[in-house]
């Protein structure tokens, strides 16, 4: 069992946005990197699909969702500003359910979620940087998460 946790694609700059940030689209690079994730994730099992409710991140699992006639559920552990426990917490009940899910999220909250995994015990793959239209691959046994590991799908 597996779940995918997603940074969300590029989606140009916050200040630049006019309106509420939460409705800041992708830009045309972020739904390339949306489409270079799906493709990666191409032959993963994935049962769920789940997403800060910040259009960005929708649209950035929205193409994985697609390919499998599944629908993209909000979730608010996954919203920008989330505490690292009320995400942990997410990924673990995921992984006591065995769901294969994929996750969109935000740069603050994967690296506090990751953190707290680690402080668990979960053997996690240090990356330097989380950079937009990248994931991690949380490996699941007997309904515990075991290890996370960084992949770069951009093209």
């Amino acid at each position: 069992m597996t779940l995918y946790l997603v940074r969300h694609g590029h989606a140009g700059t916050r200040g630049r946005f006019e309106g509420p940030d939460i409705d800041r689209p992708l830009s045309d690079k972020g739904h390339h990197q949306a489409e270079a994730v799906a493709a990666d994730l191409r032959g993963a099992r994935v049962e769920q699909v789940m997403s800060s409710r910040a259009v960005r991140c929708q649209q950035t699992v929205g193409p994985v969702a697609r390919e499998r006639g599944l629908d993209v559920e909000v979730h608010p552990a996954l919203t920008e500003g989330t505490s690292a426990p009320a995400t942990a917490t997410l990924l673990l009940q995921l992984a006591a359910d065995d769901v294969d899910a994929v996750l969109s999220s935000h740069g603050d909250v994967i690296p506090a979620a990751l953190a707290a995994l680690r402080a668990d015990g979960v053997a996690v793959d240090d990356h330097w940087a989380l950079p937009k239209g990248t994931y991690y691959v949380l490996d699941v046994d007997d309904g515990e998460i075991t290890g996370a590991r960084f992949v770069d799908p951009r093209p």
